[in-house]
């Protein structure tokens, strides 16, 4: 990819003749801060360019590029010894500045020098001392990230304020008479911001939205709607033309498609899912098997640029929540005309992989298909057949069980080949929120993960791998799912990590997902392998959409994309559009540069839901939690730190800590060497797998915190 250029274009004034990676250039020649007149006279212009170069100059400096100084002028950050990063407060008061320039150290702040500043702003930060890390003054502000707070209301008896519900929001926000919507103490409400606080002023603000009491039931999804800024409804453009969609297929939709209707097809998903967007086939041939994977054809219905499109794109992907789901796009496309049903006619994007005897790759077709779904089955009910030989369910499915049982044997051959070259295998259990009938958390389960979600999961891998590799030989601008391997500081702190539980890397110049696979391996069924797991995962880097190609580390795949979930994902949509170009050999016309902003953008919105879907569950847990302190529960240790020991209960999928200062025994000290606490006295000692019974103690909702006291070792 080469270098982005700009052309100083600036809404609503004529083009002129220069670009921004000159002027930067210019700025790395001179290595001061020069004015507008300097600009002019280095970069040949005439003066009349003088008012379009000192708008263009703004909007750099908006974005952080240049940094506007004394007497108009104008410096790049890194000539005046400043970094641009996006601060990130901590409860305690300072915070630290996260450099946008990958590579960079975090940047220290002291509680003094935060005045004014709120988390996730965009600042620029000089480095004023390097000992022992590096600590700075925040120069400037480039971009307020908080428009709005969610909180406690506070009436006073002189003033009102709301107390932020985001502990990394420190600062109250002042209400004055008049911007209360008659809201009451202690309702949580949304406020949004109308003056940014200062070193000598709060900030202030206006309610907008009263969302009710804490222990409302429907309290925990408002609060993490507005707190991520989600959207709620569809534009009414975006409804009108969802409306304007035929239900039924017309003689034109099937035209130049392959009739898979005559294959047995069927889609596997949760219980609870309604939008079925990927179904799977499968039949032998010379003595191997071929797989067809079919996609739901979004692309067919939503055109590209509409007001459907448009505002898929702003959401990015769905987001799914224990009592609802906030989609991507209206429910009637979703969940009814690009949705998978049993037994009716659907247009497909096909992926059609022929495997021989021992599941090596022989041959891989891409085409426009449609489809007519047998069945809808669940991950249960496939478990059920293949696992536990159900008499019942395969006498009613008996006419699909072949096909199961060849899919069962080719997804086991995939996933064998997949672990043989390296791709890790997290097994994280992930926590299952039971509501009642009145929305409440009424258990907390481990969710279940078994043979037929391998079956789904190693068959959308083996589609999304056979796209990517398609498209990269295409040479064409493309969006992959790329994982970067992991920082070498980290490896090394995992490294360190494991020694601790008595495990050893072998230390390489490039460590590969190989080698930490034989650790997960190894740790398979052992007290800790779920912490082992998990501080292997925080040691990883996100896996992001990229037009650059630099393979999948956590796969272990050298060409990654997302293909498979275009009902859900935008980023599949657009792999379904670019596919569809190169199948008919149409030249792909989106620039690189463009694709490139799509897919940071894409990139930031799954980050936002992954956030919210983590905290709504932590909620639920905590919730779920404050009604049974003083009740006594059965656990294991699943973690330790010098502060402390976690235990997660046997009976509900929920954690909570035991400090050591509720050890009245003994006085315990964390042993880092053995990673575990042992008594001063007694030398007794509380390691990870250990067996304990607990009472619950303590349940800070607004921290999400659980504290467990301990009743006695059962080990």
């Amino acid at each position: 990819m080469g270098k982005r250029k700009r052309r100083g274009r600036i809404e609503g004034i004529p083009e002129f003749e220069f670009e921004t990676e000159k002027l930067i250039q210019l700025f790395k020649e001179k290595r001061r801060p020069l004015s507008i007149q300097d600009l002019l006279k280095n970069l040949n212009l005439e003066r009349k360019s003088r008012r379009n170069l000192k708008e263009f100059l703004k909007n750099l400096a908006r974005e952080g590029r240049v940094i506007r100084v004394y007497r108009n002028r104008y410096a790049l950050p890194e000539t005046l010894d400043l970094v641009i990063g996006r601060v990130k407060r901590h409860p305690d008061g300072y915070g630290f500045v996260i450099p946008e320039e990958e590579g960079q150290e975090d940047i220290f702040i002291s509680p003094k020098d935060l005045n004014g500043v709120m988390n996730g702003d965009r600042v620029s930060v000089r480095v004023e001392s390097r000992k022992k890390g590096r600590r700075g003054r925040i120069i400037k502000i480039l971009e307020r990230k908080t428009h709005k707070i969610v909180g406690k209301f506070v009436k006073g008896k002189s003033y009102s304020y709301v107390i932020a519900e985001n502990e990394k929001i420190p600062q109250e926000v002042y209400i004055p008479e008049g911007e209360t919507k008659r809201a009451r103490s202690n309702q949580i409400v949304v406020a949004e911001i109308t003056q940014y606080p200062t070193e000598r002023s709060k900030a202030r603000g206006r309610i907008t939205h009263i969302l009710g009491y804490p222990d409302d039931p429907d309290i925990e999804p408002q609060i993490i709607i507005h707190k991520y800024n989600l959207p709620l409804r569809f534009s009414s453009s975006a409804l009108r033309q969802v409306k304007n969609i035929p239900q039924a297929l017309s003689s034109e939709d099937y035209y130049g498609r392959i009739d898979l209707r005559w294959l047995q097809t069927f889609t596997i998903d949760g219980e609870r899912a309604m939008d079925f967007d990927d179904a799977v086939s499968i039949r032998k041939k010379d003595g191997g098997v071929v797989l067809y994977v079919s996609i739901s054809d979004v692309s067919h219905y939503v055109e590209e640029g509409s007001a459907l499109d448009e505002e898929a794109y702003q959401r990015g992907t769905s987001i799914y929540f224990p009592d609802r789901a906030i989609q991507m796009f209206p429910p009637e496309l979703s969940n009814e005309i690009c949705c998978l049903h049993p037994r009716v006619d659907r247009l497909t994007l096909t992926v059609e992989i022929e495997f021989d005897q021992n599941a090596e790759k022989k041959e891989v077709r891409f085409y426009p298909s449609i489809i007519k779904s047998n069945e809808r089955l669940t991950y249960t009910i496939v478990k059920k057949i293949l696992v536990d030989k159900d008499s019942e369910l395969r006498k009613k499915f008996n006419y699909i069980i072949s096909s199961l049982e060849q899919m069962l044997w080719l997804s086991q051959k995939l996933r064998q080949k997949r672990l043989g070259r390296g791709a890790i295998d997290f097994d994280l259990p992930e926590p299952e929120v039971i509501l009642n009938l009145q929305g409440e958390a009424d258990n907390i389960v481990r969710a279940e993960r078994n043979v037929a979600h391998q079956i789904i999961e190693e068959f959308m891998i083996a589609a999304n791998e056979a796209v990517a590799e398609f498209m990269e030989k295409r040479g064409v601008p493309f969006i992959y799912r790329i994982h970067e391997p992991p920082k070498k500081e980290s490896i090394d702190e995992f490294r360190k990590f494991l020694s601790h539980l008595g495990y050893k890397m072998r230390k390489e110049s490039k460590t590969s997902p190989k080698e930490f696979q034989r650790i997960l391996t190894e740790v398979r069924g052992k007290p800790e392998e779920r912490v082992i797991n998990e501080v292997l995962l925080r040691s990883m880097r996100w896996a992001k959409y990229s037009t650059n190609n630099v393979g999948h580390f956590g796969l272990a795949s050298n060409a990654y994309t997302h293909f498979t979930s275009p009902i859900r994902r935008y980023p599949d949509l657009i792999v379904h559009r670019l596919l569809k170009l190169a199948l008919s050999h149409q030249k792909v016309t989106i620039s690189e540069e463009l694709l490139s902003k799509k897919a940071e953008h894409l990139s930031q919105r799954e980050r936002v839901a992954m956030e919210a879907e983590r905290e709504i569950l932590d909620r639920y847990r905590v919730k779920y939690m404050k009604g049974k302190v003083g009740e006594e529960f059965d656990g294991i240790i699943s973690g330790m730190t010098p502060m402390g020991f976690f235990v997660e209960l046997k009976e509900i999928f929920v954690e909570g800590l035991v400090k050591t200062t509720t050890l009245n025994d003994d006085d315990y000290q964390f042993n880092e060497r053995r990673y575990c606490l042992i008594g001063k006295r007694t030398k007794k000692t509380f390691k990870i797998g250990d067996e304990v019974r607990v009472k619950l103690a303590k349940v800070d909702t607004g921290k999400r915190q659980i504290d467990f006291i301990l009743v006695k070792s059962l080990s």
